[in-house]
């Protein structure tokens, strides 16, 4: 058993110098995959923003720039920001050096408003989208771990944000650091937060950021919090990388729903490090989908998972040929992708899609930027 177990895990680990064909190689690129946001628009919600944006800037009574001066005028005087001025200003910028200036005003209001009362507008997500949309991640980053700002950032929304930018740009130890400065202002964690945090520590891949991963996890659950699927599988997968595969089981197993892709391919990963190729290979033939029309959802499965696969059983003849066969007509049925475990697991969600299209007319009119009343009243 210990055997396979090292066999199969020498597989993941093994780093190409050159990208090469994969039937060449055998999966030794398992965990290779491009760094890609991990939040659907529906959570950083740009496109709303930028929308916002450009409806403020058509109802000002005043330009850009004389707002700014306004403002600038009001500090100087140490004149109480008030809530409307921050989210007007906030609304107005449109590059990095206006940020700097936002940024002060952010400072100023936070000291006046420090004990807000419950409810209050949350100024967090507005500004990380504002240097989302700039690519300002430093300037995020830096600002939702400024002690001055402690509880100006109270929403888990902001950290969500600025720990995505980081996880795209291939900053994880930041992004990591984000994650406990969130940790340690009590900031309660969304199903988001979970993802982003196990999929960091996953990227990490340390002794000590899989430390933290078990942590996290075992603290969730004994919280009840909900964990959704996709940190889940980010958890498996981490496990299996630091050749933990009993504890990868254990995770696995608390997966209500495993019907997806990326569930059955660790499914397969976990039972063939753990020698059950018996109940490995039950599982493909199970899930064998042969004419049926194109729009029918089929499983796919990672060549390299199947050549991890393949390599535990060179000692066992009778079910190699069983294995081949079944990978044969997978192959027919075109469910074996090229795309590698990391591949899937760093996959940007789909938001989600009204059911009816006629719910998704606008609610904003085109002309005045006001609230339109009825669909039939849109222009």
């Amino acid at each position: 058993m210990a055997v396979i177990v090292t066999r199969g895990c020498r597989v993941l680990f093994q780093n190409l110098e050159h990208r090469t064909f994969l039937h060449q190689h055998k999966a030794r690129e398992c965990w290779r995959g491009a760094k890609r946001y991990l939040l659907s628009d529906n959570v950083i919600r740009l496109l709303e923003f930028q929308q916002k944006k450009v409806a403020v800037a058509n109802q000002m009574y005043v330009n850009r720039d004389q707002y700014f001066n306004t403002i600038e005028e009001k500090l100087k005087k140490n004149e109480l920001i008030l809530k409307d001025d921050l989210k007007m200003l906030l609304h107005l910028c449109q590059t990095p050096a206006d940020v700097e200036a936002a940024k002060d005003v952010i400072y100023r209001y936070h000291a006046e408003n420090r004990n807000m009362a419950f409810g209050e507008f949350k100024f967090g997500p507005l500004f990380v989208r504002l240097c989302h949309e700039l690519g300002l991640e430093k300037t995020a980053e830096e600002v939702v771990k400024d002690q001055n700002l402690k509880g100006f950032f109270s929403d888990s929304t902001s950290f969500n944000i600025v720990m995505d930018m980081l996880f795209m740009k291939g900053n994880y130890e930041r992004a990591l650091e984000v994650l406990l400065e969130m940790k340690n202002q009590g900031v309660k964690f969304s199903k988001d937060t979970y993802i982003l945090a196990f999929a960091v520590c996953y990227k990490l891949n340390t002794a000590e950021s899989y430390k933290i991963c078990i942590v996290l996890l075992e603290e969730s659950l004994l919280r009840g919090d909900f964990i959704p699927r996709h940190a889940y599988c980010f958890a498996v997968a981490f496990a299996i990388k630091q050749n933990d595969i009993e504890k990868a089981r254990s995770i696995y197993s608390r997966i209500m729903y495993t019907d997806s892709k990326i569930c059955l391919n660790l499914h397969v990963f976990v039972l063939a490090l753990s020698g059950a190729q018996q109940n490995l290979l039950s599982v493909l033939e199970t899930a064998v989908v042969n004419n049926v029309p194109k729009f029918v959802k089929k499983v796919d499965f990672s060549q390299e998972v199947l050549a991890v696969v393949r390599e535990t059983l060179e000692n066992k003849p009778e079910l190699q040929s069983q294995f081949e066969d079944v990978c044969e007509t997978l192959q027919k049925s075109g469910q074996i992708t090229t795309l590698s475990l990391d591949d899937m697991l760093c996959h940007t969600p789909n938001g989600k899609k009204p059911l009816n299209p006629l719910l998704d007319q606008r609610k904003i009119s085109r002309r005045t930027y006001k609230p339109l009343r009825s669909v039939l009243l849109s222009e």
